[in-house]
């Protein structure tokens, strides 16, 4: 900097700012210093955005080399500023040592939120626009950042996982902490289960067939992107789906015939997916004189005139008089 403003011009400012602020000769040269590369950063940063980005269209590539650019020349700022207040009796090894040492006691999780950035980087258990859940938190990542990743809320007091409209900060560090679970990583359909109960006097094997026709009709159908996307999700860890179709299982419940709908969906799409589902459901049974939905209620049964002949119905009891 001294090049910049002339011999004789720093000697007047050292002397103006040592006799009035106390700052020695070195001192202001290095602050002055500093301020010049804190200001080429600025600039080359400004144009190598300029430059780059506007020539790229995808918005998903557009941030990740903006962020690169950032991270690139934060990183050579840092280095050229270190060196700037290098003493002369002090290598760069040593000094380095040194602030490793005082920064790796004096801020653990800032550290350890760098780690978890270095770790979400290479490994990527998640990317941005992924929907995934860290311990009980649950969004779409619309952010991360050196310290921090961002995401858009989901489920919490919504139902079916939709947005709640809240952007949630997440220190990095927390994917050493806690499960981290990626709804659209490699395959982008999860399974949805929706389970109808029907009385037990209601025609199950009716409804099951009706369940059947309209979990086909309104689920995901299996084309070959998504045979292509299990191909992929089998080369890269043992997982093997059996069945991709829907699906429709069958339990006893204590109110009734439980039918179950499993089916394939995308993440974003459940609750539209179990909206269709219903409402062919509701119109279908509707028109069904021997089918009716099961509530909790209660019932007094009497085996003597309700039960079947061989159970100690009515039947067995007349032959026994």
């Amino acid at each position: 900097m001294r090049w910049l403003l002339g011999k004789k011009a720093f000697e007047v400012m050292a002397e103006w700012t040592e006799n009035l602020l106390g700052i020695s000769a070195d001192t202001l040269a290095h602050l002055l210093d500093t301020a010049l590369v804190a200001l080429a950063y600025l600039l080359l940063r400004y144009m190598a955005r300029r430059i780059f980005l506007r020539r790229i269209e995808e918005p998903n590539r557009r941030y990740f080399v903006g962020k690169s650019i950032s991270y690139v020349l934060s990183f050579l700022t840092i280095l050229v500023v270190a060196k700037i207040w290098l003493s002369a009796n002090i290598s760069l090894a040593t000094y380095l040592g040194i602030l490793s040492a005082g920064l790796a006691i004096a801020l653990q999780d800032p550290i350890a939120n760098m780690a978890g950035w270095l770790f979400i980087v290479i490994r990527q258990p998640f990317n941005v626009g992924n929907r995934i859940q860290v311990g009980q938190l649950r969004g779409d990542v619309i952010d991360i950042r050196l310290f921090m990743f961002t995401v858009l809320e989901i489920g919490n007091w919504v139902d079916a996982e939709q947005s709640t409209g809240r952007i949630v900060h997440v220190p990095n560090g927390q994917v050493f902490k806690a499960p981290v679970s990626n709804y659209t990583q490699g395959f982008e359909y999860i399974w949805n289960e929706l389970p109808v109960t029907v009385t037990f006097e209601s025609n199950w094997r009716k409804a099951k067939s009706i369940l059947e026709k309209t979990a086909l009709e309104q689920a995901e159908r299996l084309d070959e992107h998504m045979a292509q996307q299990i191909r992929k999700l089998g080369d890269k860890w043992r997982i093997h789906f059996e069945h991709l179709s829907p699906i429709v299982w069958t339990k006893v419940a204590d109110i009734g015939v439980t039918l179950t709908i499993r089916y394939l969906c995308r993440p974003r799409s459940r609750r539209a997916s179990e909206d269709g589902i219903w409402q062919k459901v509701l119109d279908a049974f509707s028109a069904e004189t021997d089918i009716d939905f099961a509530y909790p209620t209660q019932r007094f049964y009497q085996n003597q005139i309700e039960g079947k002949p061989d159970a100690g119905g009515p039947q067995s009891t007349q032959e026994t008089t």
